[in-house]
């Protein structure tokens, strides 16, 4: 994976002979069915970088490789999926990887108090679990062969907490601070870690929370006839349902793919990425505002 160039240096006033190694950069993107992460893949690769893009179902398995990749099946749901992956990569690699970028998620929609535990539990197996699982296998790698880039797809709601959107609110703030941590306990290494926050970005992202909604919550007649947040309902379905953008402030993928490159192109890559204007403003009222003045701006946004 690397062509060796020798060179001479000169270092505090000596001269040494070092290899230098011009790494052929090779980046796993998971998550790449649609949207950003499939944004991305093609992205790097039209910018020269060795793409591995994943996704779970077989059909965009078909379509990823017709269009030229070395595609893998991955569901973050799933440990063994996770395992699998994984060893296939290093099989393509040959043991070594510049970079991951962390993306395959989705939201699940619904009051706090309404959410079941197994309806929690898959959120978290798929947002926060998988990438976890995956990254500590990665990991190893990065040490052993001295740097890499690790980038996390997080969110606008791993900062500020809107309404019916508690699990994925919290499974955002899980990943803020799983990775904040490791980028603490990477600090004498050369792997740099950061979150990229995107807001509203036009992708599938909607009907895919819209398919979660119904199948726990808004079609399960028990829930349903017992919530105090039913009257709500029918405007997150509506919401859901909408085609197009339902926020002025809505980007494209590109602008995620923007932060993307360069947080692997950067000598020392940024720790926070912000996308969108929603997330510059909440960001930085989260951090002038009282607790307070905040929740009546989140509940405000939230409807």
């Amino acid at each position: 994976m690397y062509d060796r160039v020798a060179c001479k240096v000169r270092y505090r006033g000596l001269n040494s002979l070092h290899i230098v190694y011009q790494m052929k950069k090779t980046v796993l993107v998971t998550g790449c069915s649609s949207g950003i992460g499939r944004c991305v893949a093609y992205g790097l690769r039209e910018k020269g970088y060795i793409v591995y893009p994943t996704a779970r179902n077989e059909a965009d398995i078909e379509q990823l490789t017709a269009d030229g990749f070395d595609a893998i099946k991955l569901d973050y749901s799933d440990r063994e999926s996770v395992k699998v992956a994984f060893n296939t990569l290093m099989e393509k690699t040959d043991n070594e990887l510049y970079a991951v970028f962390h993306n395959g998620a989705y939201g699940q929609p619904g009051g706090v108090e309404d959410l079941s535990r197994e309806a929690l539990e898959q959120q978290f197996a798929t947002n926060v679990f998988g990438w976890h699982q995956l990254n500590n296998l990665i990991l190893p790698i990065m040490r052993s062969q001295g740097y890499g880039r690790i980038l996390v797809n997080s969110s606008v709601l791993g900062l500020v907490a809107l309404s019916m959107r508690g699990a994925y609110n919290a499974s955002k703030f899980a990943l803020e601070g799983l990775f904040d941590t490791l980028r603490l306990e990477l600090h004498e290494t050369n792997i740099f870690v950061s979150l990229i926050e995107p807001g509203p970005i036009t992708s599938k992202f909607r009907a895919n929370a819209k398919k979660a909604f119904e199948d726990n919550i808004y079609h399960n007649k028990a829930i349903m006839a017992q919530s105090p947040h039913t009257k709500y309902y029918d405007k997150v379905i509506d919401r859901l349902a909408h085609e197009g953008r339902v926020d002025p402030f809505t980007l494209p993928p590109e602008a995620v793919l923007k932060r993307v490159e360069h947080a692997l192109v950067s000598k020392r890559s940024k720790v926070r990425y912000a996308v969108t204007v929603p997330t510059y403003i909440l960001g930085f009222l989260k951090r002038i505002l009282s607790s307070r003045c905040l929740d009546w701006i989140s509940i405000k946004a939230g409807k």
